[in-house]
């Protein structure tokens, strides 16, 4: 008897497993289009301003309109699938993206192409919150780590493959073939998730929690406010950065005091003051504020400090994303093995170490000391992303899945946009130097060098910030087991 229900349990582990099969690569395929979608398009500005005779100014817009609308719905995108159903959100997603693919194709002049691309971007903000989800609500909780350092690899080759599939592209069939290479991607995500993805289900008992219109906008409002004032000013602050930094801070205020006053808040603020949550939340942006350093700083040093050609730097600064791309899974499996906690640790750690190697071996060892570094750096990277993901989407609520893994992605990217200016910024700064393309060698490595220790001070503090949260999970854990012991052991002396 023993034996069948053995049999029976190995059985249907194997049946979940092949359903997760198909699930999981319609969500990779999904998380490869918005992942796409974010690199593809910078290597077209050029020609996009040559055929629409504009400014390169104007049509950095086709870049900002995609990444303005993922960083100012990406919550609101994870609430509407905690709201109406995580699979019928992720279907409208994928059909909101391919038809915006469709559209941005087709556009005649370079306005209604930033339109269609700010369309695309709010396709992209849904594809990247709930794969996540519906990783965590399709795949068995001990292979949920694999699962992610899978979406990690997804994402990392859709970011890698970008810029050279665009190249390609647009020599051989024009611009618009870049947007338009999306419709069969969509197509066949469509189809896949369709078939696969899990059925949405109404918890018993529970009402369906409400829409936060207020919160929402004044969210949307503060992120785009903050994102336009980082990204704009070229690295200066000047009136028109404060001005928007200080909308910024006016609509998060109004947001906070929303939150405490609506029925069903877009965030439960309570919720944040969570040490596990607050935490990888903070760990998050910290993390990817380094990694956007490495993109900024990279190919100023490889071509100006270190001598290399344009192709030769092209082809250094591909490794972090190829090593990044082959790590994802590896690092997942090792989720599932050690726990998420542990690698936390783990892969900052590996960061730390990484960031410290960029201050010193480039120096003593030219190109093969900075590709050591950044094969340090980069697994670390994508072992802290599976372990903080896998954390952050085991302990939400299932009613607030969408909104928790909406906030990691918020996290990352106001991470990516606080590194691209700010680091960029401490990396002029300390390379003395207006014009970083007439800065001496001399200079730009001393930039290099002071820039990574702070990369290496920002991942110390997120170390600090692990072992805090590690120490209080321990001590709440204790102090819960004490209280479970206690009644028995009186019960037991009553006797």
């Amino acid at each position: 008897m023993s034996e069948t229900r053995a049999l029976g349990a190995t059985a249907t582990s194997f049946e979940i497993v092949g359903a997760a099969r198909w699930t999981l690569a319609a969500l990779s395929l999904a998380m490869l289009m918005s992942s796409l979608g974010t690199s593809i398009a910078n290597v077209a500005l050029p020609t996009l301003a040559t055929t629409f005779a504009a400014s390169f100014q104007e049509v950095q817009w086709v870049v900002l309109a995609y990444l303005l609308a993922i960083t100012t719905l990406i919550v609101g995108a994870g609430r509407l699938g905690d709201i109406f159903g995580h699979r019928r959100i992720m279907l409208t997603g994928i059909l909101l993206f391919t038809a915006a693919s469709l559209l941005c194709g087709l556009a005649p002049t370079l306005p209604l192409l930033v339109v269609a691309r700010g369309v695309q971007g709010a396709g992209a903000a849904i594809l990247m919150t709930l794969t996540v989800v519906l990783v965590r609500e399709s795949v068995p909780a001990e292979r949920t780590g694999s699962a992610m350092g899978l979406l990690g690899t997804m994402s990392a080759v859709g970011t890698a493959l970008g810029p050279s599939l665009g190249g390609v592209l647009i020599a051989g069939a024009g611009w618009p073939s870049i947007f338009l290479v999306n419709l069969p991607l969509g197509i066949a995500a469509f189809w896949l998730a369709w078939r696969s993805l899990p059925a949405d289900r109404a918890v018993p008992g529970k009402e369906r929690p409400g829409l936060d219109p207020v919160g929402t906008a004044l969210l949307a409002l503060a992120l785009g406010a903050y994102a336009l004032a980082m990204t704009g000013g070229a690295g200066h602050v000047g009136v028109r950065n404060l001005v928007l930094l200080g909308a910024a801070a006016a609509a998060g205020g109004l947001f906070f005091l929303a939150q405490k006053k609506v029925a069903s808040p877009l965030i439960r603020l309570e919720a944040m003051r969570q040490a596990s949550l607050g935490t990888s939340l903070a760990m998050n942006a910290l993390v990817s504020t380094v990694m956007m350093a490495t993109l900024v700083v990279g190919p100023f040093y490889l071509s100006q400090a270190i001598g290399l050609d344009p192709v030769d730097v092209g082809a250094v600064m591909a490794i972090g994303p190829i090593i990044s791309a082959l790590s994802g899974l590896p690092a997942g499996r090792i989720v599932d093995r050690m726990g998420p906690q542990s690698v936390i640790l783990l892969g900052l750690i590996a960061m730390l170490a990484g960031a410290i190697g960029l201050t010193m071996l480039p120096a003593m060892f030219a190109t093969a000391g900075y590709i050591a570094a950044i094969a340090v750096l980069t697994p670390g990277y994508q072992l802290f992303q599976a372990a903080n993901n896998t954390l952050v989407m085991t302990n939400a609520e299932t009613d607030r899945r969408g909104v928790a893994s909406g906030l990691l992605s918020l996290s990352r990217n106001l991470g990516l946009i606080t590194g691209a200016s700010a680091m960029g910024s401490l990396f002029a700064y300390a390379s003395m130097s207006s014009d970083m393309a007439a800065a001496a060698p001399e200079a730009v490595a001393t930039g290099m060098r002071i820039t990574f220790m702070a990369a290496a001070l920002l991942i110390l503090v997120a170390g600090i910030l692990a072992v805090s949260s590690r120490l209080a999970a321990a001590g709440m854990h204790g102090a819960a087991t004490s209280r479970v012991e206690t009644p028995r052991s009186g019960s037991v002396g009553s006797r």
